[in-house]
């Protein structure tokens, strides 16, 4: 059985959370121009349009819906909004994020580990289960990509708790992907390095943690967003249909 050589979402319904900017707007780009109708979620409703403002000037399907992950009853909702909208959901990308603390680990507050687990851990948890439940209410296929971090592979001083929380992830993704295997729902991630964002910003404005990061990249650069969305749709999509469980490193060879 051949396989078409051009990468399509068409006829597929895609939730993208953290899709006001940076990567998780390229993923949503990258998913609309791919033909699949684009639900756009994040805690800021201005930002969101704008996006989908930009998706539908390109001929694109979007639909903005705010969302703090973080909380069960939005997640939730978020979902059935998007059902209310399209008529389902076929592909969750887990993308929403937070790293409010920077330093030993030994120092952080507790409000700042509460907070970067309820979004980073806690968020992928409600959204992947609410997904999963509604295509298993319809006895369809799914597809649930996580964005994680090499920060979860690897000793990150100065971010650990981030890093916990992207460790958690991967776990997630494994575990997840074995119970959900036989409903055909399948869960990857991608572990992308540093990628120049804002929400990186901390990392890429500081000339010694860059000059740590490049000595030892082999592509001696940082991502660009849009070098992440095209992993994403690769996981999403039914050219990825065999895998499940994996989390694909996307870092330019930084943990070669």
């Amino acid at each position: 059985m051949s396989v078409e050589p051009v990468i399509q979402l068409t006829g597929k319904v895609a939730i993208v959370t953290g899709a006001s900017r940076g990567i998780g707007e390229s993923i949503a780009r990258t998913f609309a121009k791919a033909g699949a109708k684009v639900v756009l979620a994040s805690r800021k409703i201005d930002a969101l349009k704008a996006v989908q403002a930009g998706i539908e000037a390109d001929g694109g399907e979007a639909f903005a819906h705010a969302c703090h992950t973080g909380s069960r009853e939005q997640v939730e909702g978020l979902v059935a909004a998007a059902v209310e909208r399209f008529g389902k959901v076929d592909v969750l990308v887990n993308n929403a994020a937070t790293n409010p603390y920077f330093g030993p680990m030994t120092n952080i507050e507790d409000a700042a580990w509460d907070k970067t687990f309820e979004v980073n851990v806690k968020g992928y948890f409600y959204a992947t289960r609410a997904v999963a439940q509604h295509c298993m209410s319809r006895k369809a296929p799914g597809s649930i990509v996580n964005v994680a971090s090499v920060a979860g592979l690897m000793a990150m001083p100065l971010q650990g708790v981030y890093a916990m929380t992207k460790a958690s992830v991967i776990s997630m993704t494994k575990t997840l992907a074995m119970e959900l295997g036989s409903a055909g729902i399948r869960v990857n991630a991608i572990a992308p390095g540093l990628v120049d964002t804002k929400f990186a910003s901390a990392l890429t404005a500081n000339d010694e943690i860059m000059n740590m990061v490049l000595g030892r990249t082999a592509l001696k650069r940082v991502a660009q967003p849009h070098e992440i969305s095209g992993i994403a749709l690769l996981l999403a999509s039914d050219a990825g249909s065999y895998f499940t469980g994996e989390t694909v490193v996307v870092d330019g060879g930084w943990t070669l």
